[in-house]
């Protein structure tokens, strides 16, 4: 009886050992993923031309894909499902966003793909609403005429500022397109630990402005305010008179 429970005993403490091993190889292996990507993204933003607009993108892609992937860490349970979206975003990153215009179809997928991945940092209790109104028949639906990743700025600033602990906080984003227009509305309530306030003028907020004089000027409108504990910011861009603009000149 004593020699069997040694026996049971020894065996399972192999397996202990063998599983922490190999869960201490693939996080060694994950973080060196990490770190290769990382560095591809680097390498590539170093290799971009000195174009004034060029450089404003390239800017937005590996501080984006830091952030998507420190939440895919620390919330490994929710990893093959963040893995899919985290695919198609990288997709749309890599391939897309290196045009000057994407169409409105496909930026859109890109930023309910993203909210999906910001998604997994908050709890499933977390009050977060999302509303579409798309008018697929619109003719502008599937031209190539928005610029890619003009949704990162709204969306990841609510996730990074929201009030994640209030049993009252939320975060709502509203996307609508119709009559050629594209519209967003995103707010959250603000935690009283955020730097918001600090912060409100980083790269992401700076370089969104200074993308939509450069490519929209004339033809968008951007809100940002504060209601109370609320933070508000909408953006809506007149994508047909756009389209005007560019046939005359």
């Amino acid at each position: 009886m004593y020699t069997t429970l040694n026996v049971i005993l020894t065996i399972t403490i192999v397996v202990l050992f063998v599983l922490l091993i190999w869960i201490i190889v693939r996080m060694r292996k994950a973080e060196k993923v990490k770190q290769v990507l990382e560095t591809r993204f680097v390498e590539l933003e170093n290799k971009t031309n000195t174009l004034h607009l060029q450089t404003l993108e390239a800017k937005l892609n590996p501080h984006l894909f830091k952030n998507i992937l420190n939440s895919i860490q620390s919330h490994a349970y929710q990893t093959y499902f963040a893995m899919d979206k985290l695919s198609n975003v990288l997709d749309y990153i890599l391939y897309e966003s290196q045009n000057r215009f994407v169409s409105p179809r496909e930026e859109l997928e890109f930023a309910f793909n993203l909210i999906e991945i910001n998604k997994i940092k908050i709890s499933p209790l977390f009050s977060i609403t999302v509303k579409k109104k798309i008018d697929e028949a619109d003719a502008l639906y599937d031209q190539k005429i928005l610029a890619p990743l003009i949704s990162i700025d709204l969306i990841e600033n609510a996730f990074k500022h929201a009030d994640l602990q209030s049993p009252d906080a939320f975060i709502t984003v509203a996307i609508e397109f119709k009559d050629s227009q594209f519209s967003m509305m995103v707010s959250n309530k603000i935690s009283p630990k955020s730097t918001f306030l600090k912060e409100h003028s980083g790269i992401g907020t700076a370089t969104l402005e200074q993308r939509l004089k450069i490519i929209y000027n004339g033809c968008f409108k951007l809100e940002r305010y504060v209601e109370e504990d609320v933070y508000i910011a909408k953006l809506k861009i007149n994508l047909l008179e756009h389209k005007n603009k560019m046939l005359t000149t």
